[in-house]
Parts: structure tokens; sequence; C-alpha cells
């Protein structure tokens, strides 16, 4: 089977879906139900990660026991559902698509957000079709992306990992593209801030715009 010579795998939140606001809203509403003070963008992009249990143990001072988590965790899908509604595509992200396709690029969709939300969604934005494959969370929340980077990789058969670039706003984008063989370039206007980022290592480029990442993109998978 013939490869494609270049592929991006763009993260979903923070990153095509400008939903930043709505997840720091989700994420207060979330504290709330336990007592928890609100965070702002800037301590939210200061102190995430995944596991996002330890994000919360870098709030709380200690891990949010079971019960806690659970609590949390249904909250922030429950609020993050009614904030994300006036949420959209973060700018240029039609034309950066239609771009790289023209220039004879492929390109795919993985996240871990929920598997059957995310298709509906990405599918009521119009920009389904230029994907070669869309793939969401299909088990619990809260962790990291590797295992599901090296599946989704492999499914596309006609995606070499070395020409494979990961375009995401959070370090373990990072993480998931080394383990899958892939590069990856992260982008600030999502989870992280710059400084936050820089956690991924010297050979992550971070960027600040997604069209500065796609240009980053073209020369790492050249």
């Amino acid at each position: 089977m013939e490869r494609h010579t270049k592929h991006l795998v763009w993260d979903w939140n923070g990153t095509l879906f400008h939903d930043i606001d709505a997840v720091v809203g989700a994420t207060n509403a979330a504290f709330a139900e336990i007592g928890l003070e609100p965070i702002t963008l800037a301590r939210y992009r200061e102190l995430y990660c995944v596991p996002v249990p330890l994000f919360y143990e870098r709030l709380m001072g200690r891990m949010p026991t079971d019960a806690e988590w659970l609590v949390m965790d249904e909250a922030f899908h429950r609020h993050y559902s009614e904030h994300r509604l006036r949420c959209a595509l973060a700018d240029g992200v039609d034309g950066l698509l239609a771009n790289w396709l023209a220039g004879g690029g492929s390109q795919s969709i993985l996240s871990m957000f929920g598997h059957e939300e995310l298709i509906p969604l990405v599918r009521g934005f119009g920009i389904e079709s230029h994907f070669l494959r869309v793939d969401g969370r299909r088990g619990p929340s809260g962790g990291g992306k590797s295992a599901d980077m090296v599946r989704h990789l492999a499914a596309l058969e006609s995606v070499d990992p070395g020409r494979t670039v990961v375009i995401g706003d959070a370090v373990d984008d990072a993480v998931a593209a080394r383990h899958a063989g892939a590069r990856a370039v992260l982008y600030t206007g999502g989870s992280h801030s710059r400084v936050s980022l820089e956690a991924a290592g010297a050979g992550v480029p971070i960027v600040d715009s997604l069209a500065e990442a796609v240009e980053v993109a073209a020369r790492l998978a050249a």
C-alpha cells in the first residue's frame, strides 16, 4: 500500500476546538462541588497535567480520594457539556486543514474526548471529510494517550509514523508522539502555558498559532 509522505495527527480539545474557557469553567464548577476555590486560566495552564488526578493533587496538596475523583470527574463532564456549546473551532482551522490536504498530506484526529461525543461534534463542524480517521477516548477518562496513539497510527496503514507530526496543546501529546515513533509540535493556545510545555524537552517546538504549528510540522515531516 502506498504511504502518504506526511501526516498530521491533530489533538481536538484546546487545539482544533478552542474550548479552554469551557474547560476552566467546568473545572471550577467541579471544584465547587467539593468545596475547592476556583482557579484562573493562568493557574490552570501552569498546573495542568495528565493523568488528571495528578492535576488535582497539585491543586489540593494531596491526591483526591476515589470518591472525590468520581464526583469531580462526573461534575466536570456534566458542566463541560453545557459550556462547550458556546465554543468554536480555533481561528483559521478550515483553511489549514484544506491547505494541508491540497499540499499532498494526510491528517487524522486523536482525542481523549469521549469517542461517541467526538464524532458528531467533528461532523457538525463540517470538517470530518478532511481526516483519514477520527478517534476519541473509548475507556475511562483522566489518563494519557500514549497507548491510544500507537493504536491510532497502527490503524492508519498508509501512514508512516516517522513522517508523522502530532499537533497538540499538552505535554502528553509530545509524550504520546514519542511513544509511537512520531514527532510533535505544541501549541500555547490550549491547556498549557509556554513554560509548562517546555517540560516536553528541547527537541519539541512550541508555537503560538496553529498556522505556525503546521509550518513547523511540514518541515519536521519532510
